[in-house]
């Protein structure tokens, strides 16, 4: 992994078979394993089993290809205030930065070299994000962008605009306490702008769209002084990598 890289990895949930869901979670530690345990809904603590043991199955095939032995379940990490994992790295393991998503039916993650990045990914069946919801909390230049669409094409632009907005408040780790109308997106080219509320370069990113399935959608966000020279790795897990970590 180069420092220019950034790795991205998707997980669909319909590709685990039930005998595989033990080793999963066996990834995680104890603490997580009774967090998942607390979801109300089977399909809940699937997304966020898949997505944490797809997290720590991925630094741990990164740390071994540095020579390092770092076990799954012992990853650390630090939380912060708006709910932005980073590994507390052992020594010698490279300066990793990571984001992770799940939503129905999916987990993603995403890793980049001491650089900051964030990853979102959506279900194309949820039924919340609509115009109206576009109205009341994307930019005005984005809403304009939405005018005269047919149907398919909106919907297309909403998840985009959605998925893009999510992952670059989680790579600056802000959360929603970042107004999501002070950013605004152009999809074709594919950029940011920025008002007065955010000091930030938009000379300074580097974003990506992706279709894993034919069911979701991902948008990745990262921070690089030179975005023509940022390279994506971007593949489904290896399902079987990260059931051999478990075994």
């Amino acid at each position: 992994m180069t420092p220019d890289t950034a790795l991205v990895r998707w997980l669909p949930v319909a590709s685990i078979a039930e005998a595989d869901w033990p080793h999963l979670s066996a990834l995680l530690p104890a603490e997580e394993q009774a967090r998942a345990e607390r979801f109300h809904f089977r399909r809940d603590w699937e997304s966020y089993t898949a997505a944490h043991a797809l997290l720590r199955g991925a630094l741990t095939l990164l740390a071994a290809e540095a020579g390092l032995r770092v076990a799954p379940a012992d990853w650390r990490f630090s939380i912060g205030d708006h709910g932005k994992p980073e590994p507390v790295l052992p020594a010698g393991v490279p300066p990793f930065r990571v984001n992770l998503s799940h939503t129905r039916g999916l987990a993603a993650v995403a890793v980049a070299l001491d650089r900051e990045i964030g990853v979102d990914v959506e279900w194309l069946d949820r039924t919340n994000l609509t115009i109206d919801l576009a109205d009341r909390f994307f930019a005005p230049a984005e809403c304009a962008q939405l005018v005269g669409l047919e149907a398919e094409a909106e919907k297309e632009a909403l998840f985009a605009f959605w998925t893009l907005k999510e992952a670059y408040i989680k790579a600056v780790g802000m959360g929603l306490a970042l107004p999501l109308g002070a950013f605004a997106y152009t999809l074709d080219p594919l950029s940011i702008a920025f008002d007065e509320r955010i000091q930030d370069d938009p000379d300074s990113w580097y974003f990506q769209r992706l279709r894993p399935t034919e069911g979701h959608v991902l948008a990745l966000a990262l921070r690089h002084e030179a975005p023509e020279r940022a390279m994506l790795d971007a593949a489904p897990a290896g399902l079987a990598a990260l059931l051999r970590l478990a075994a």
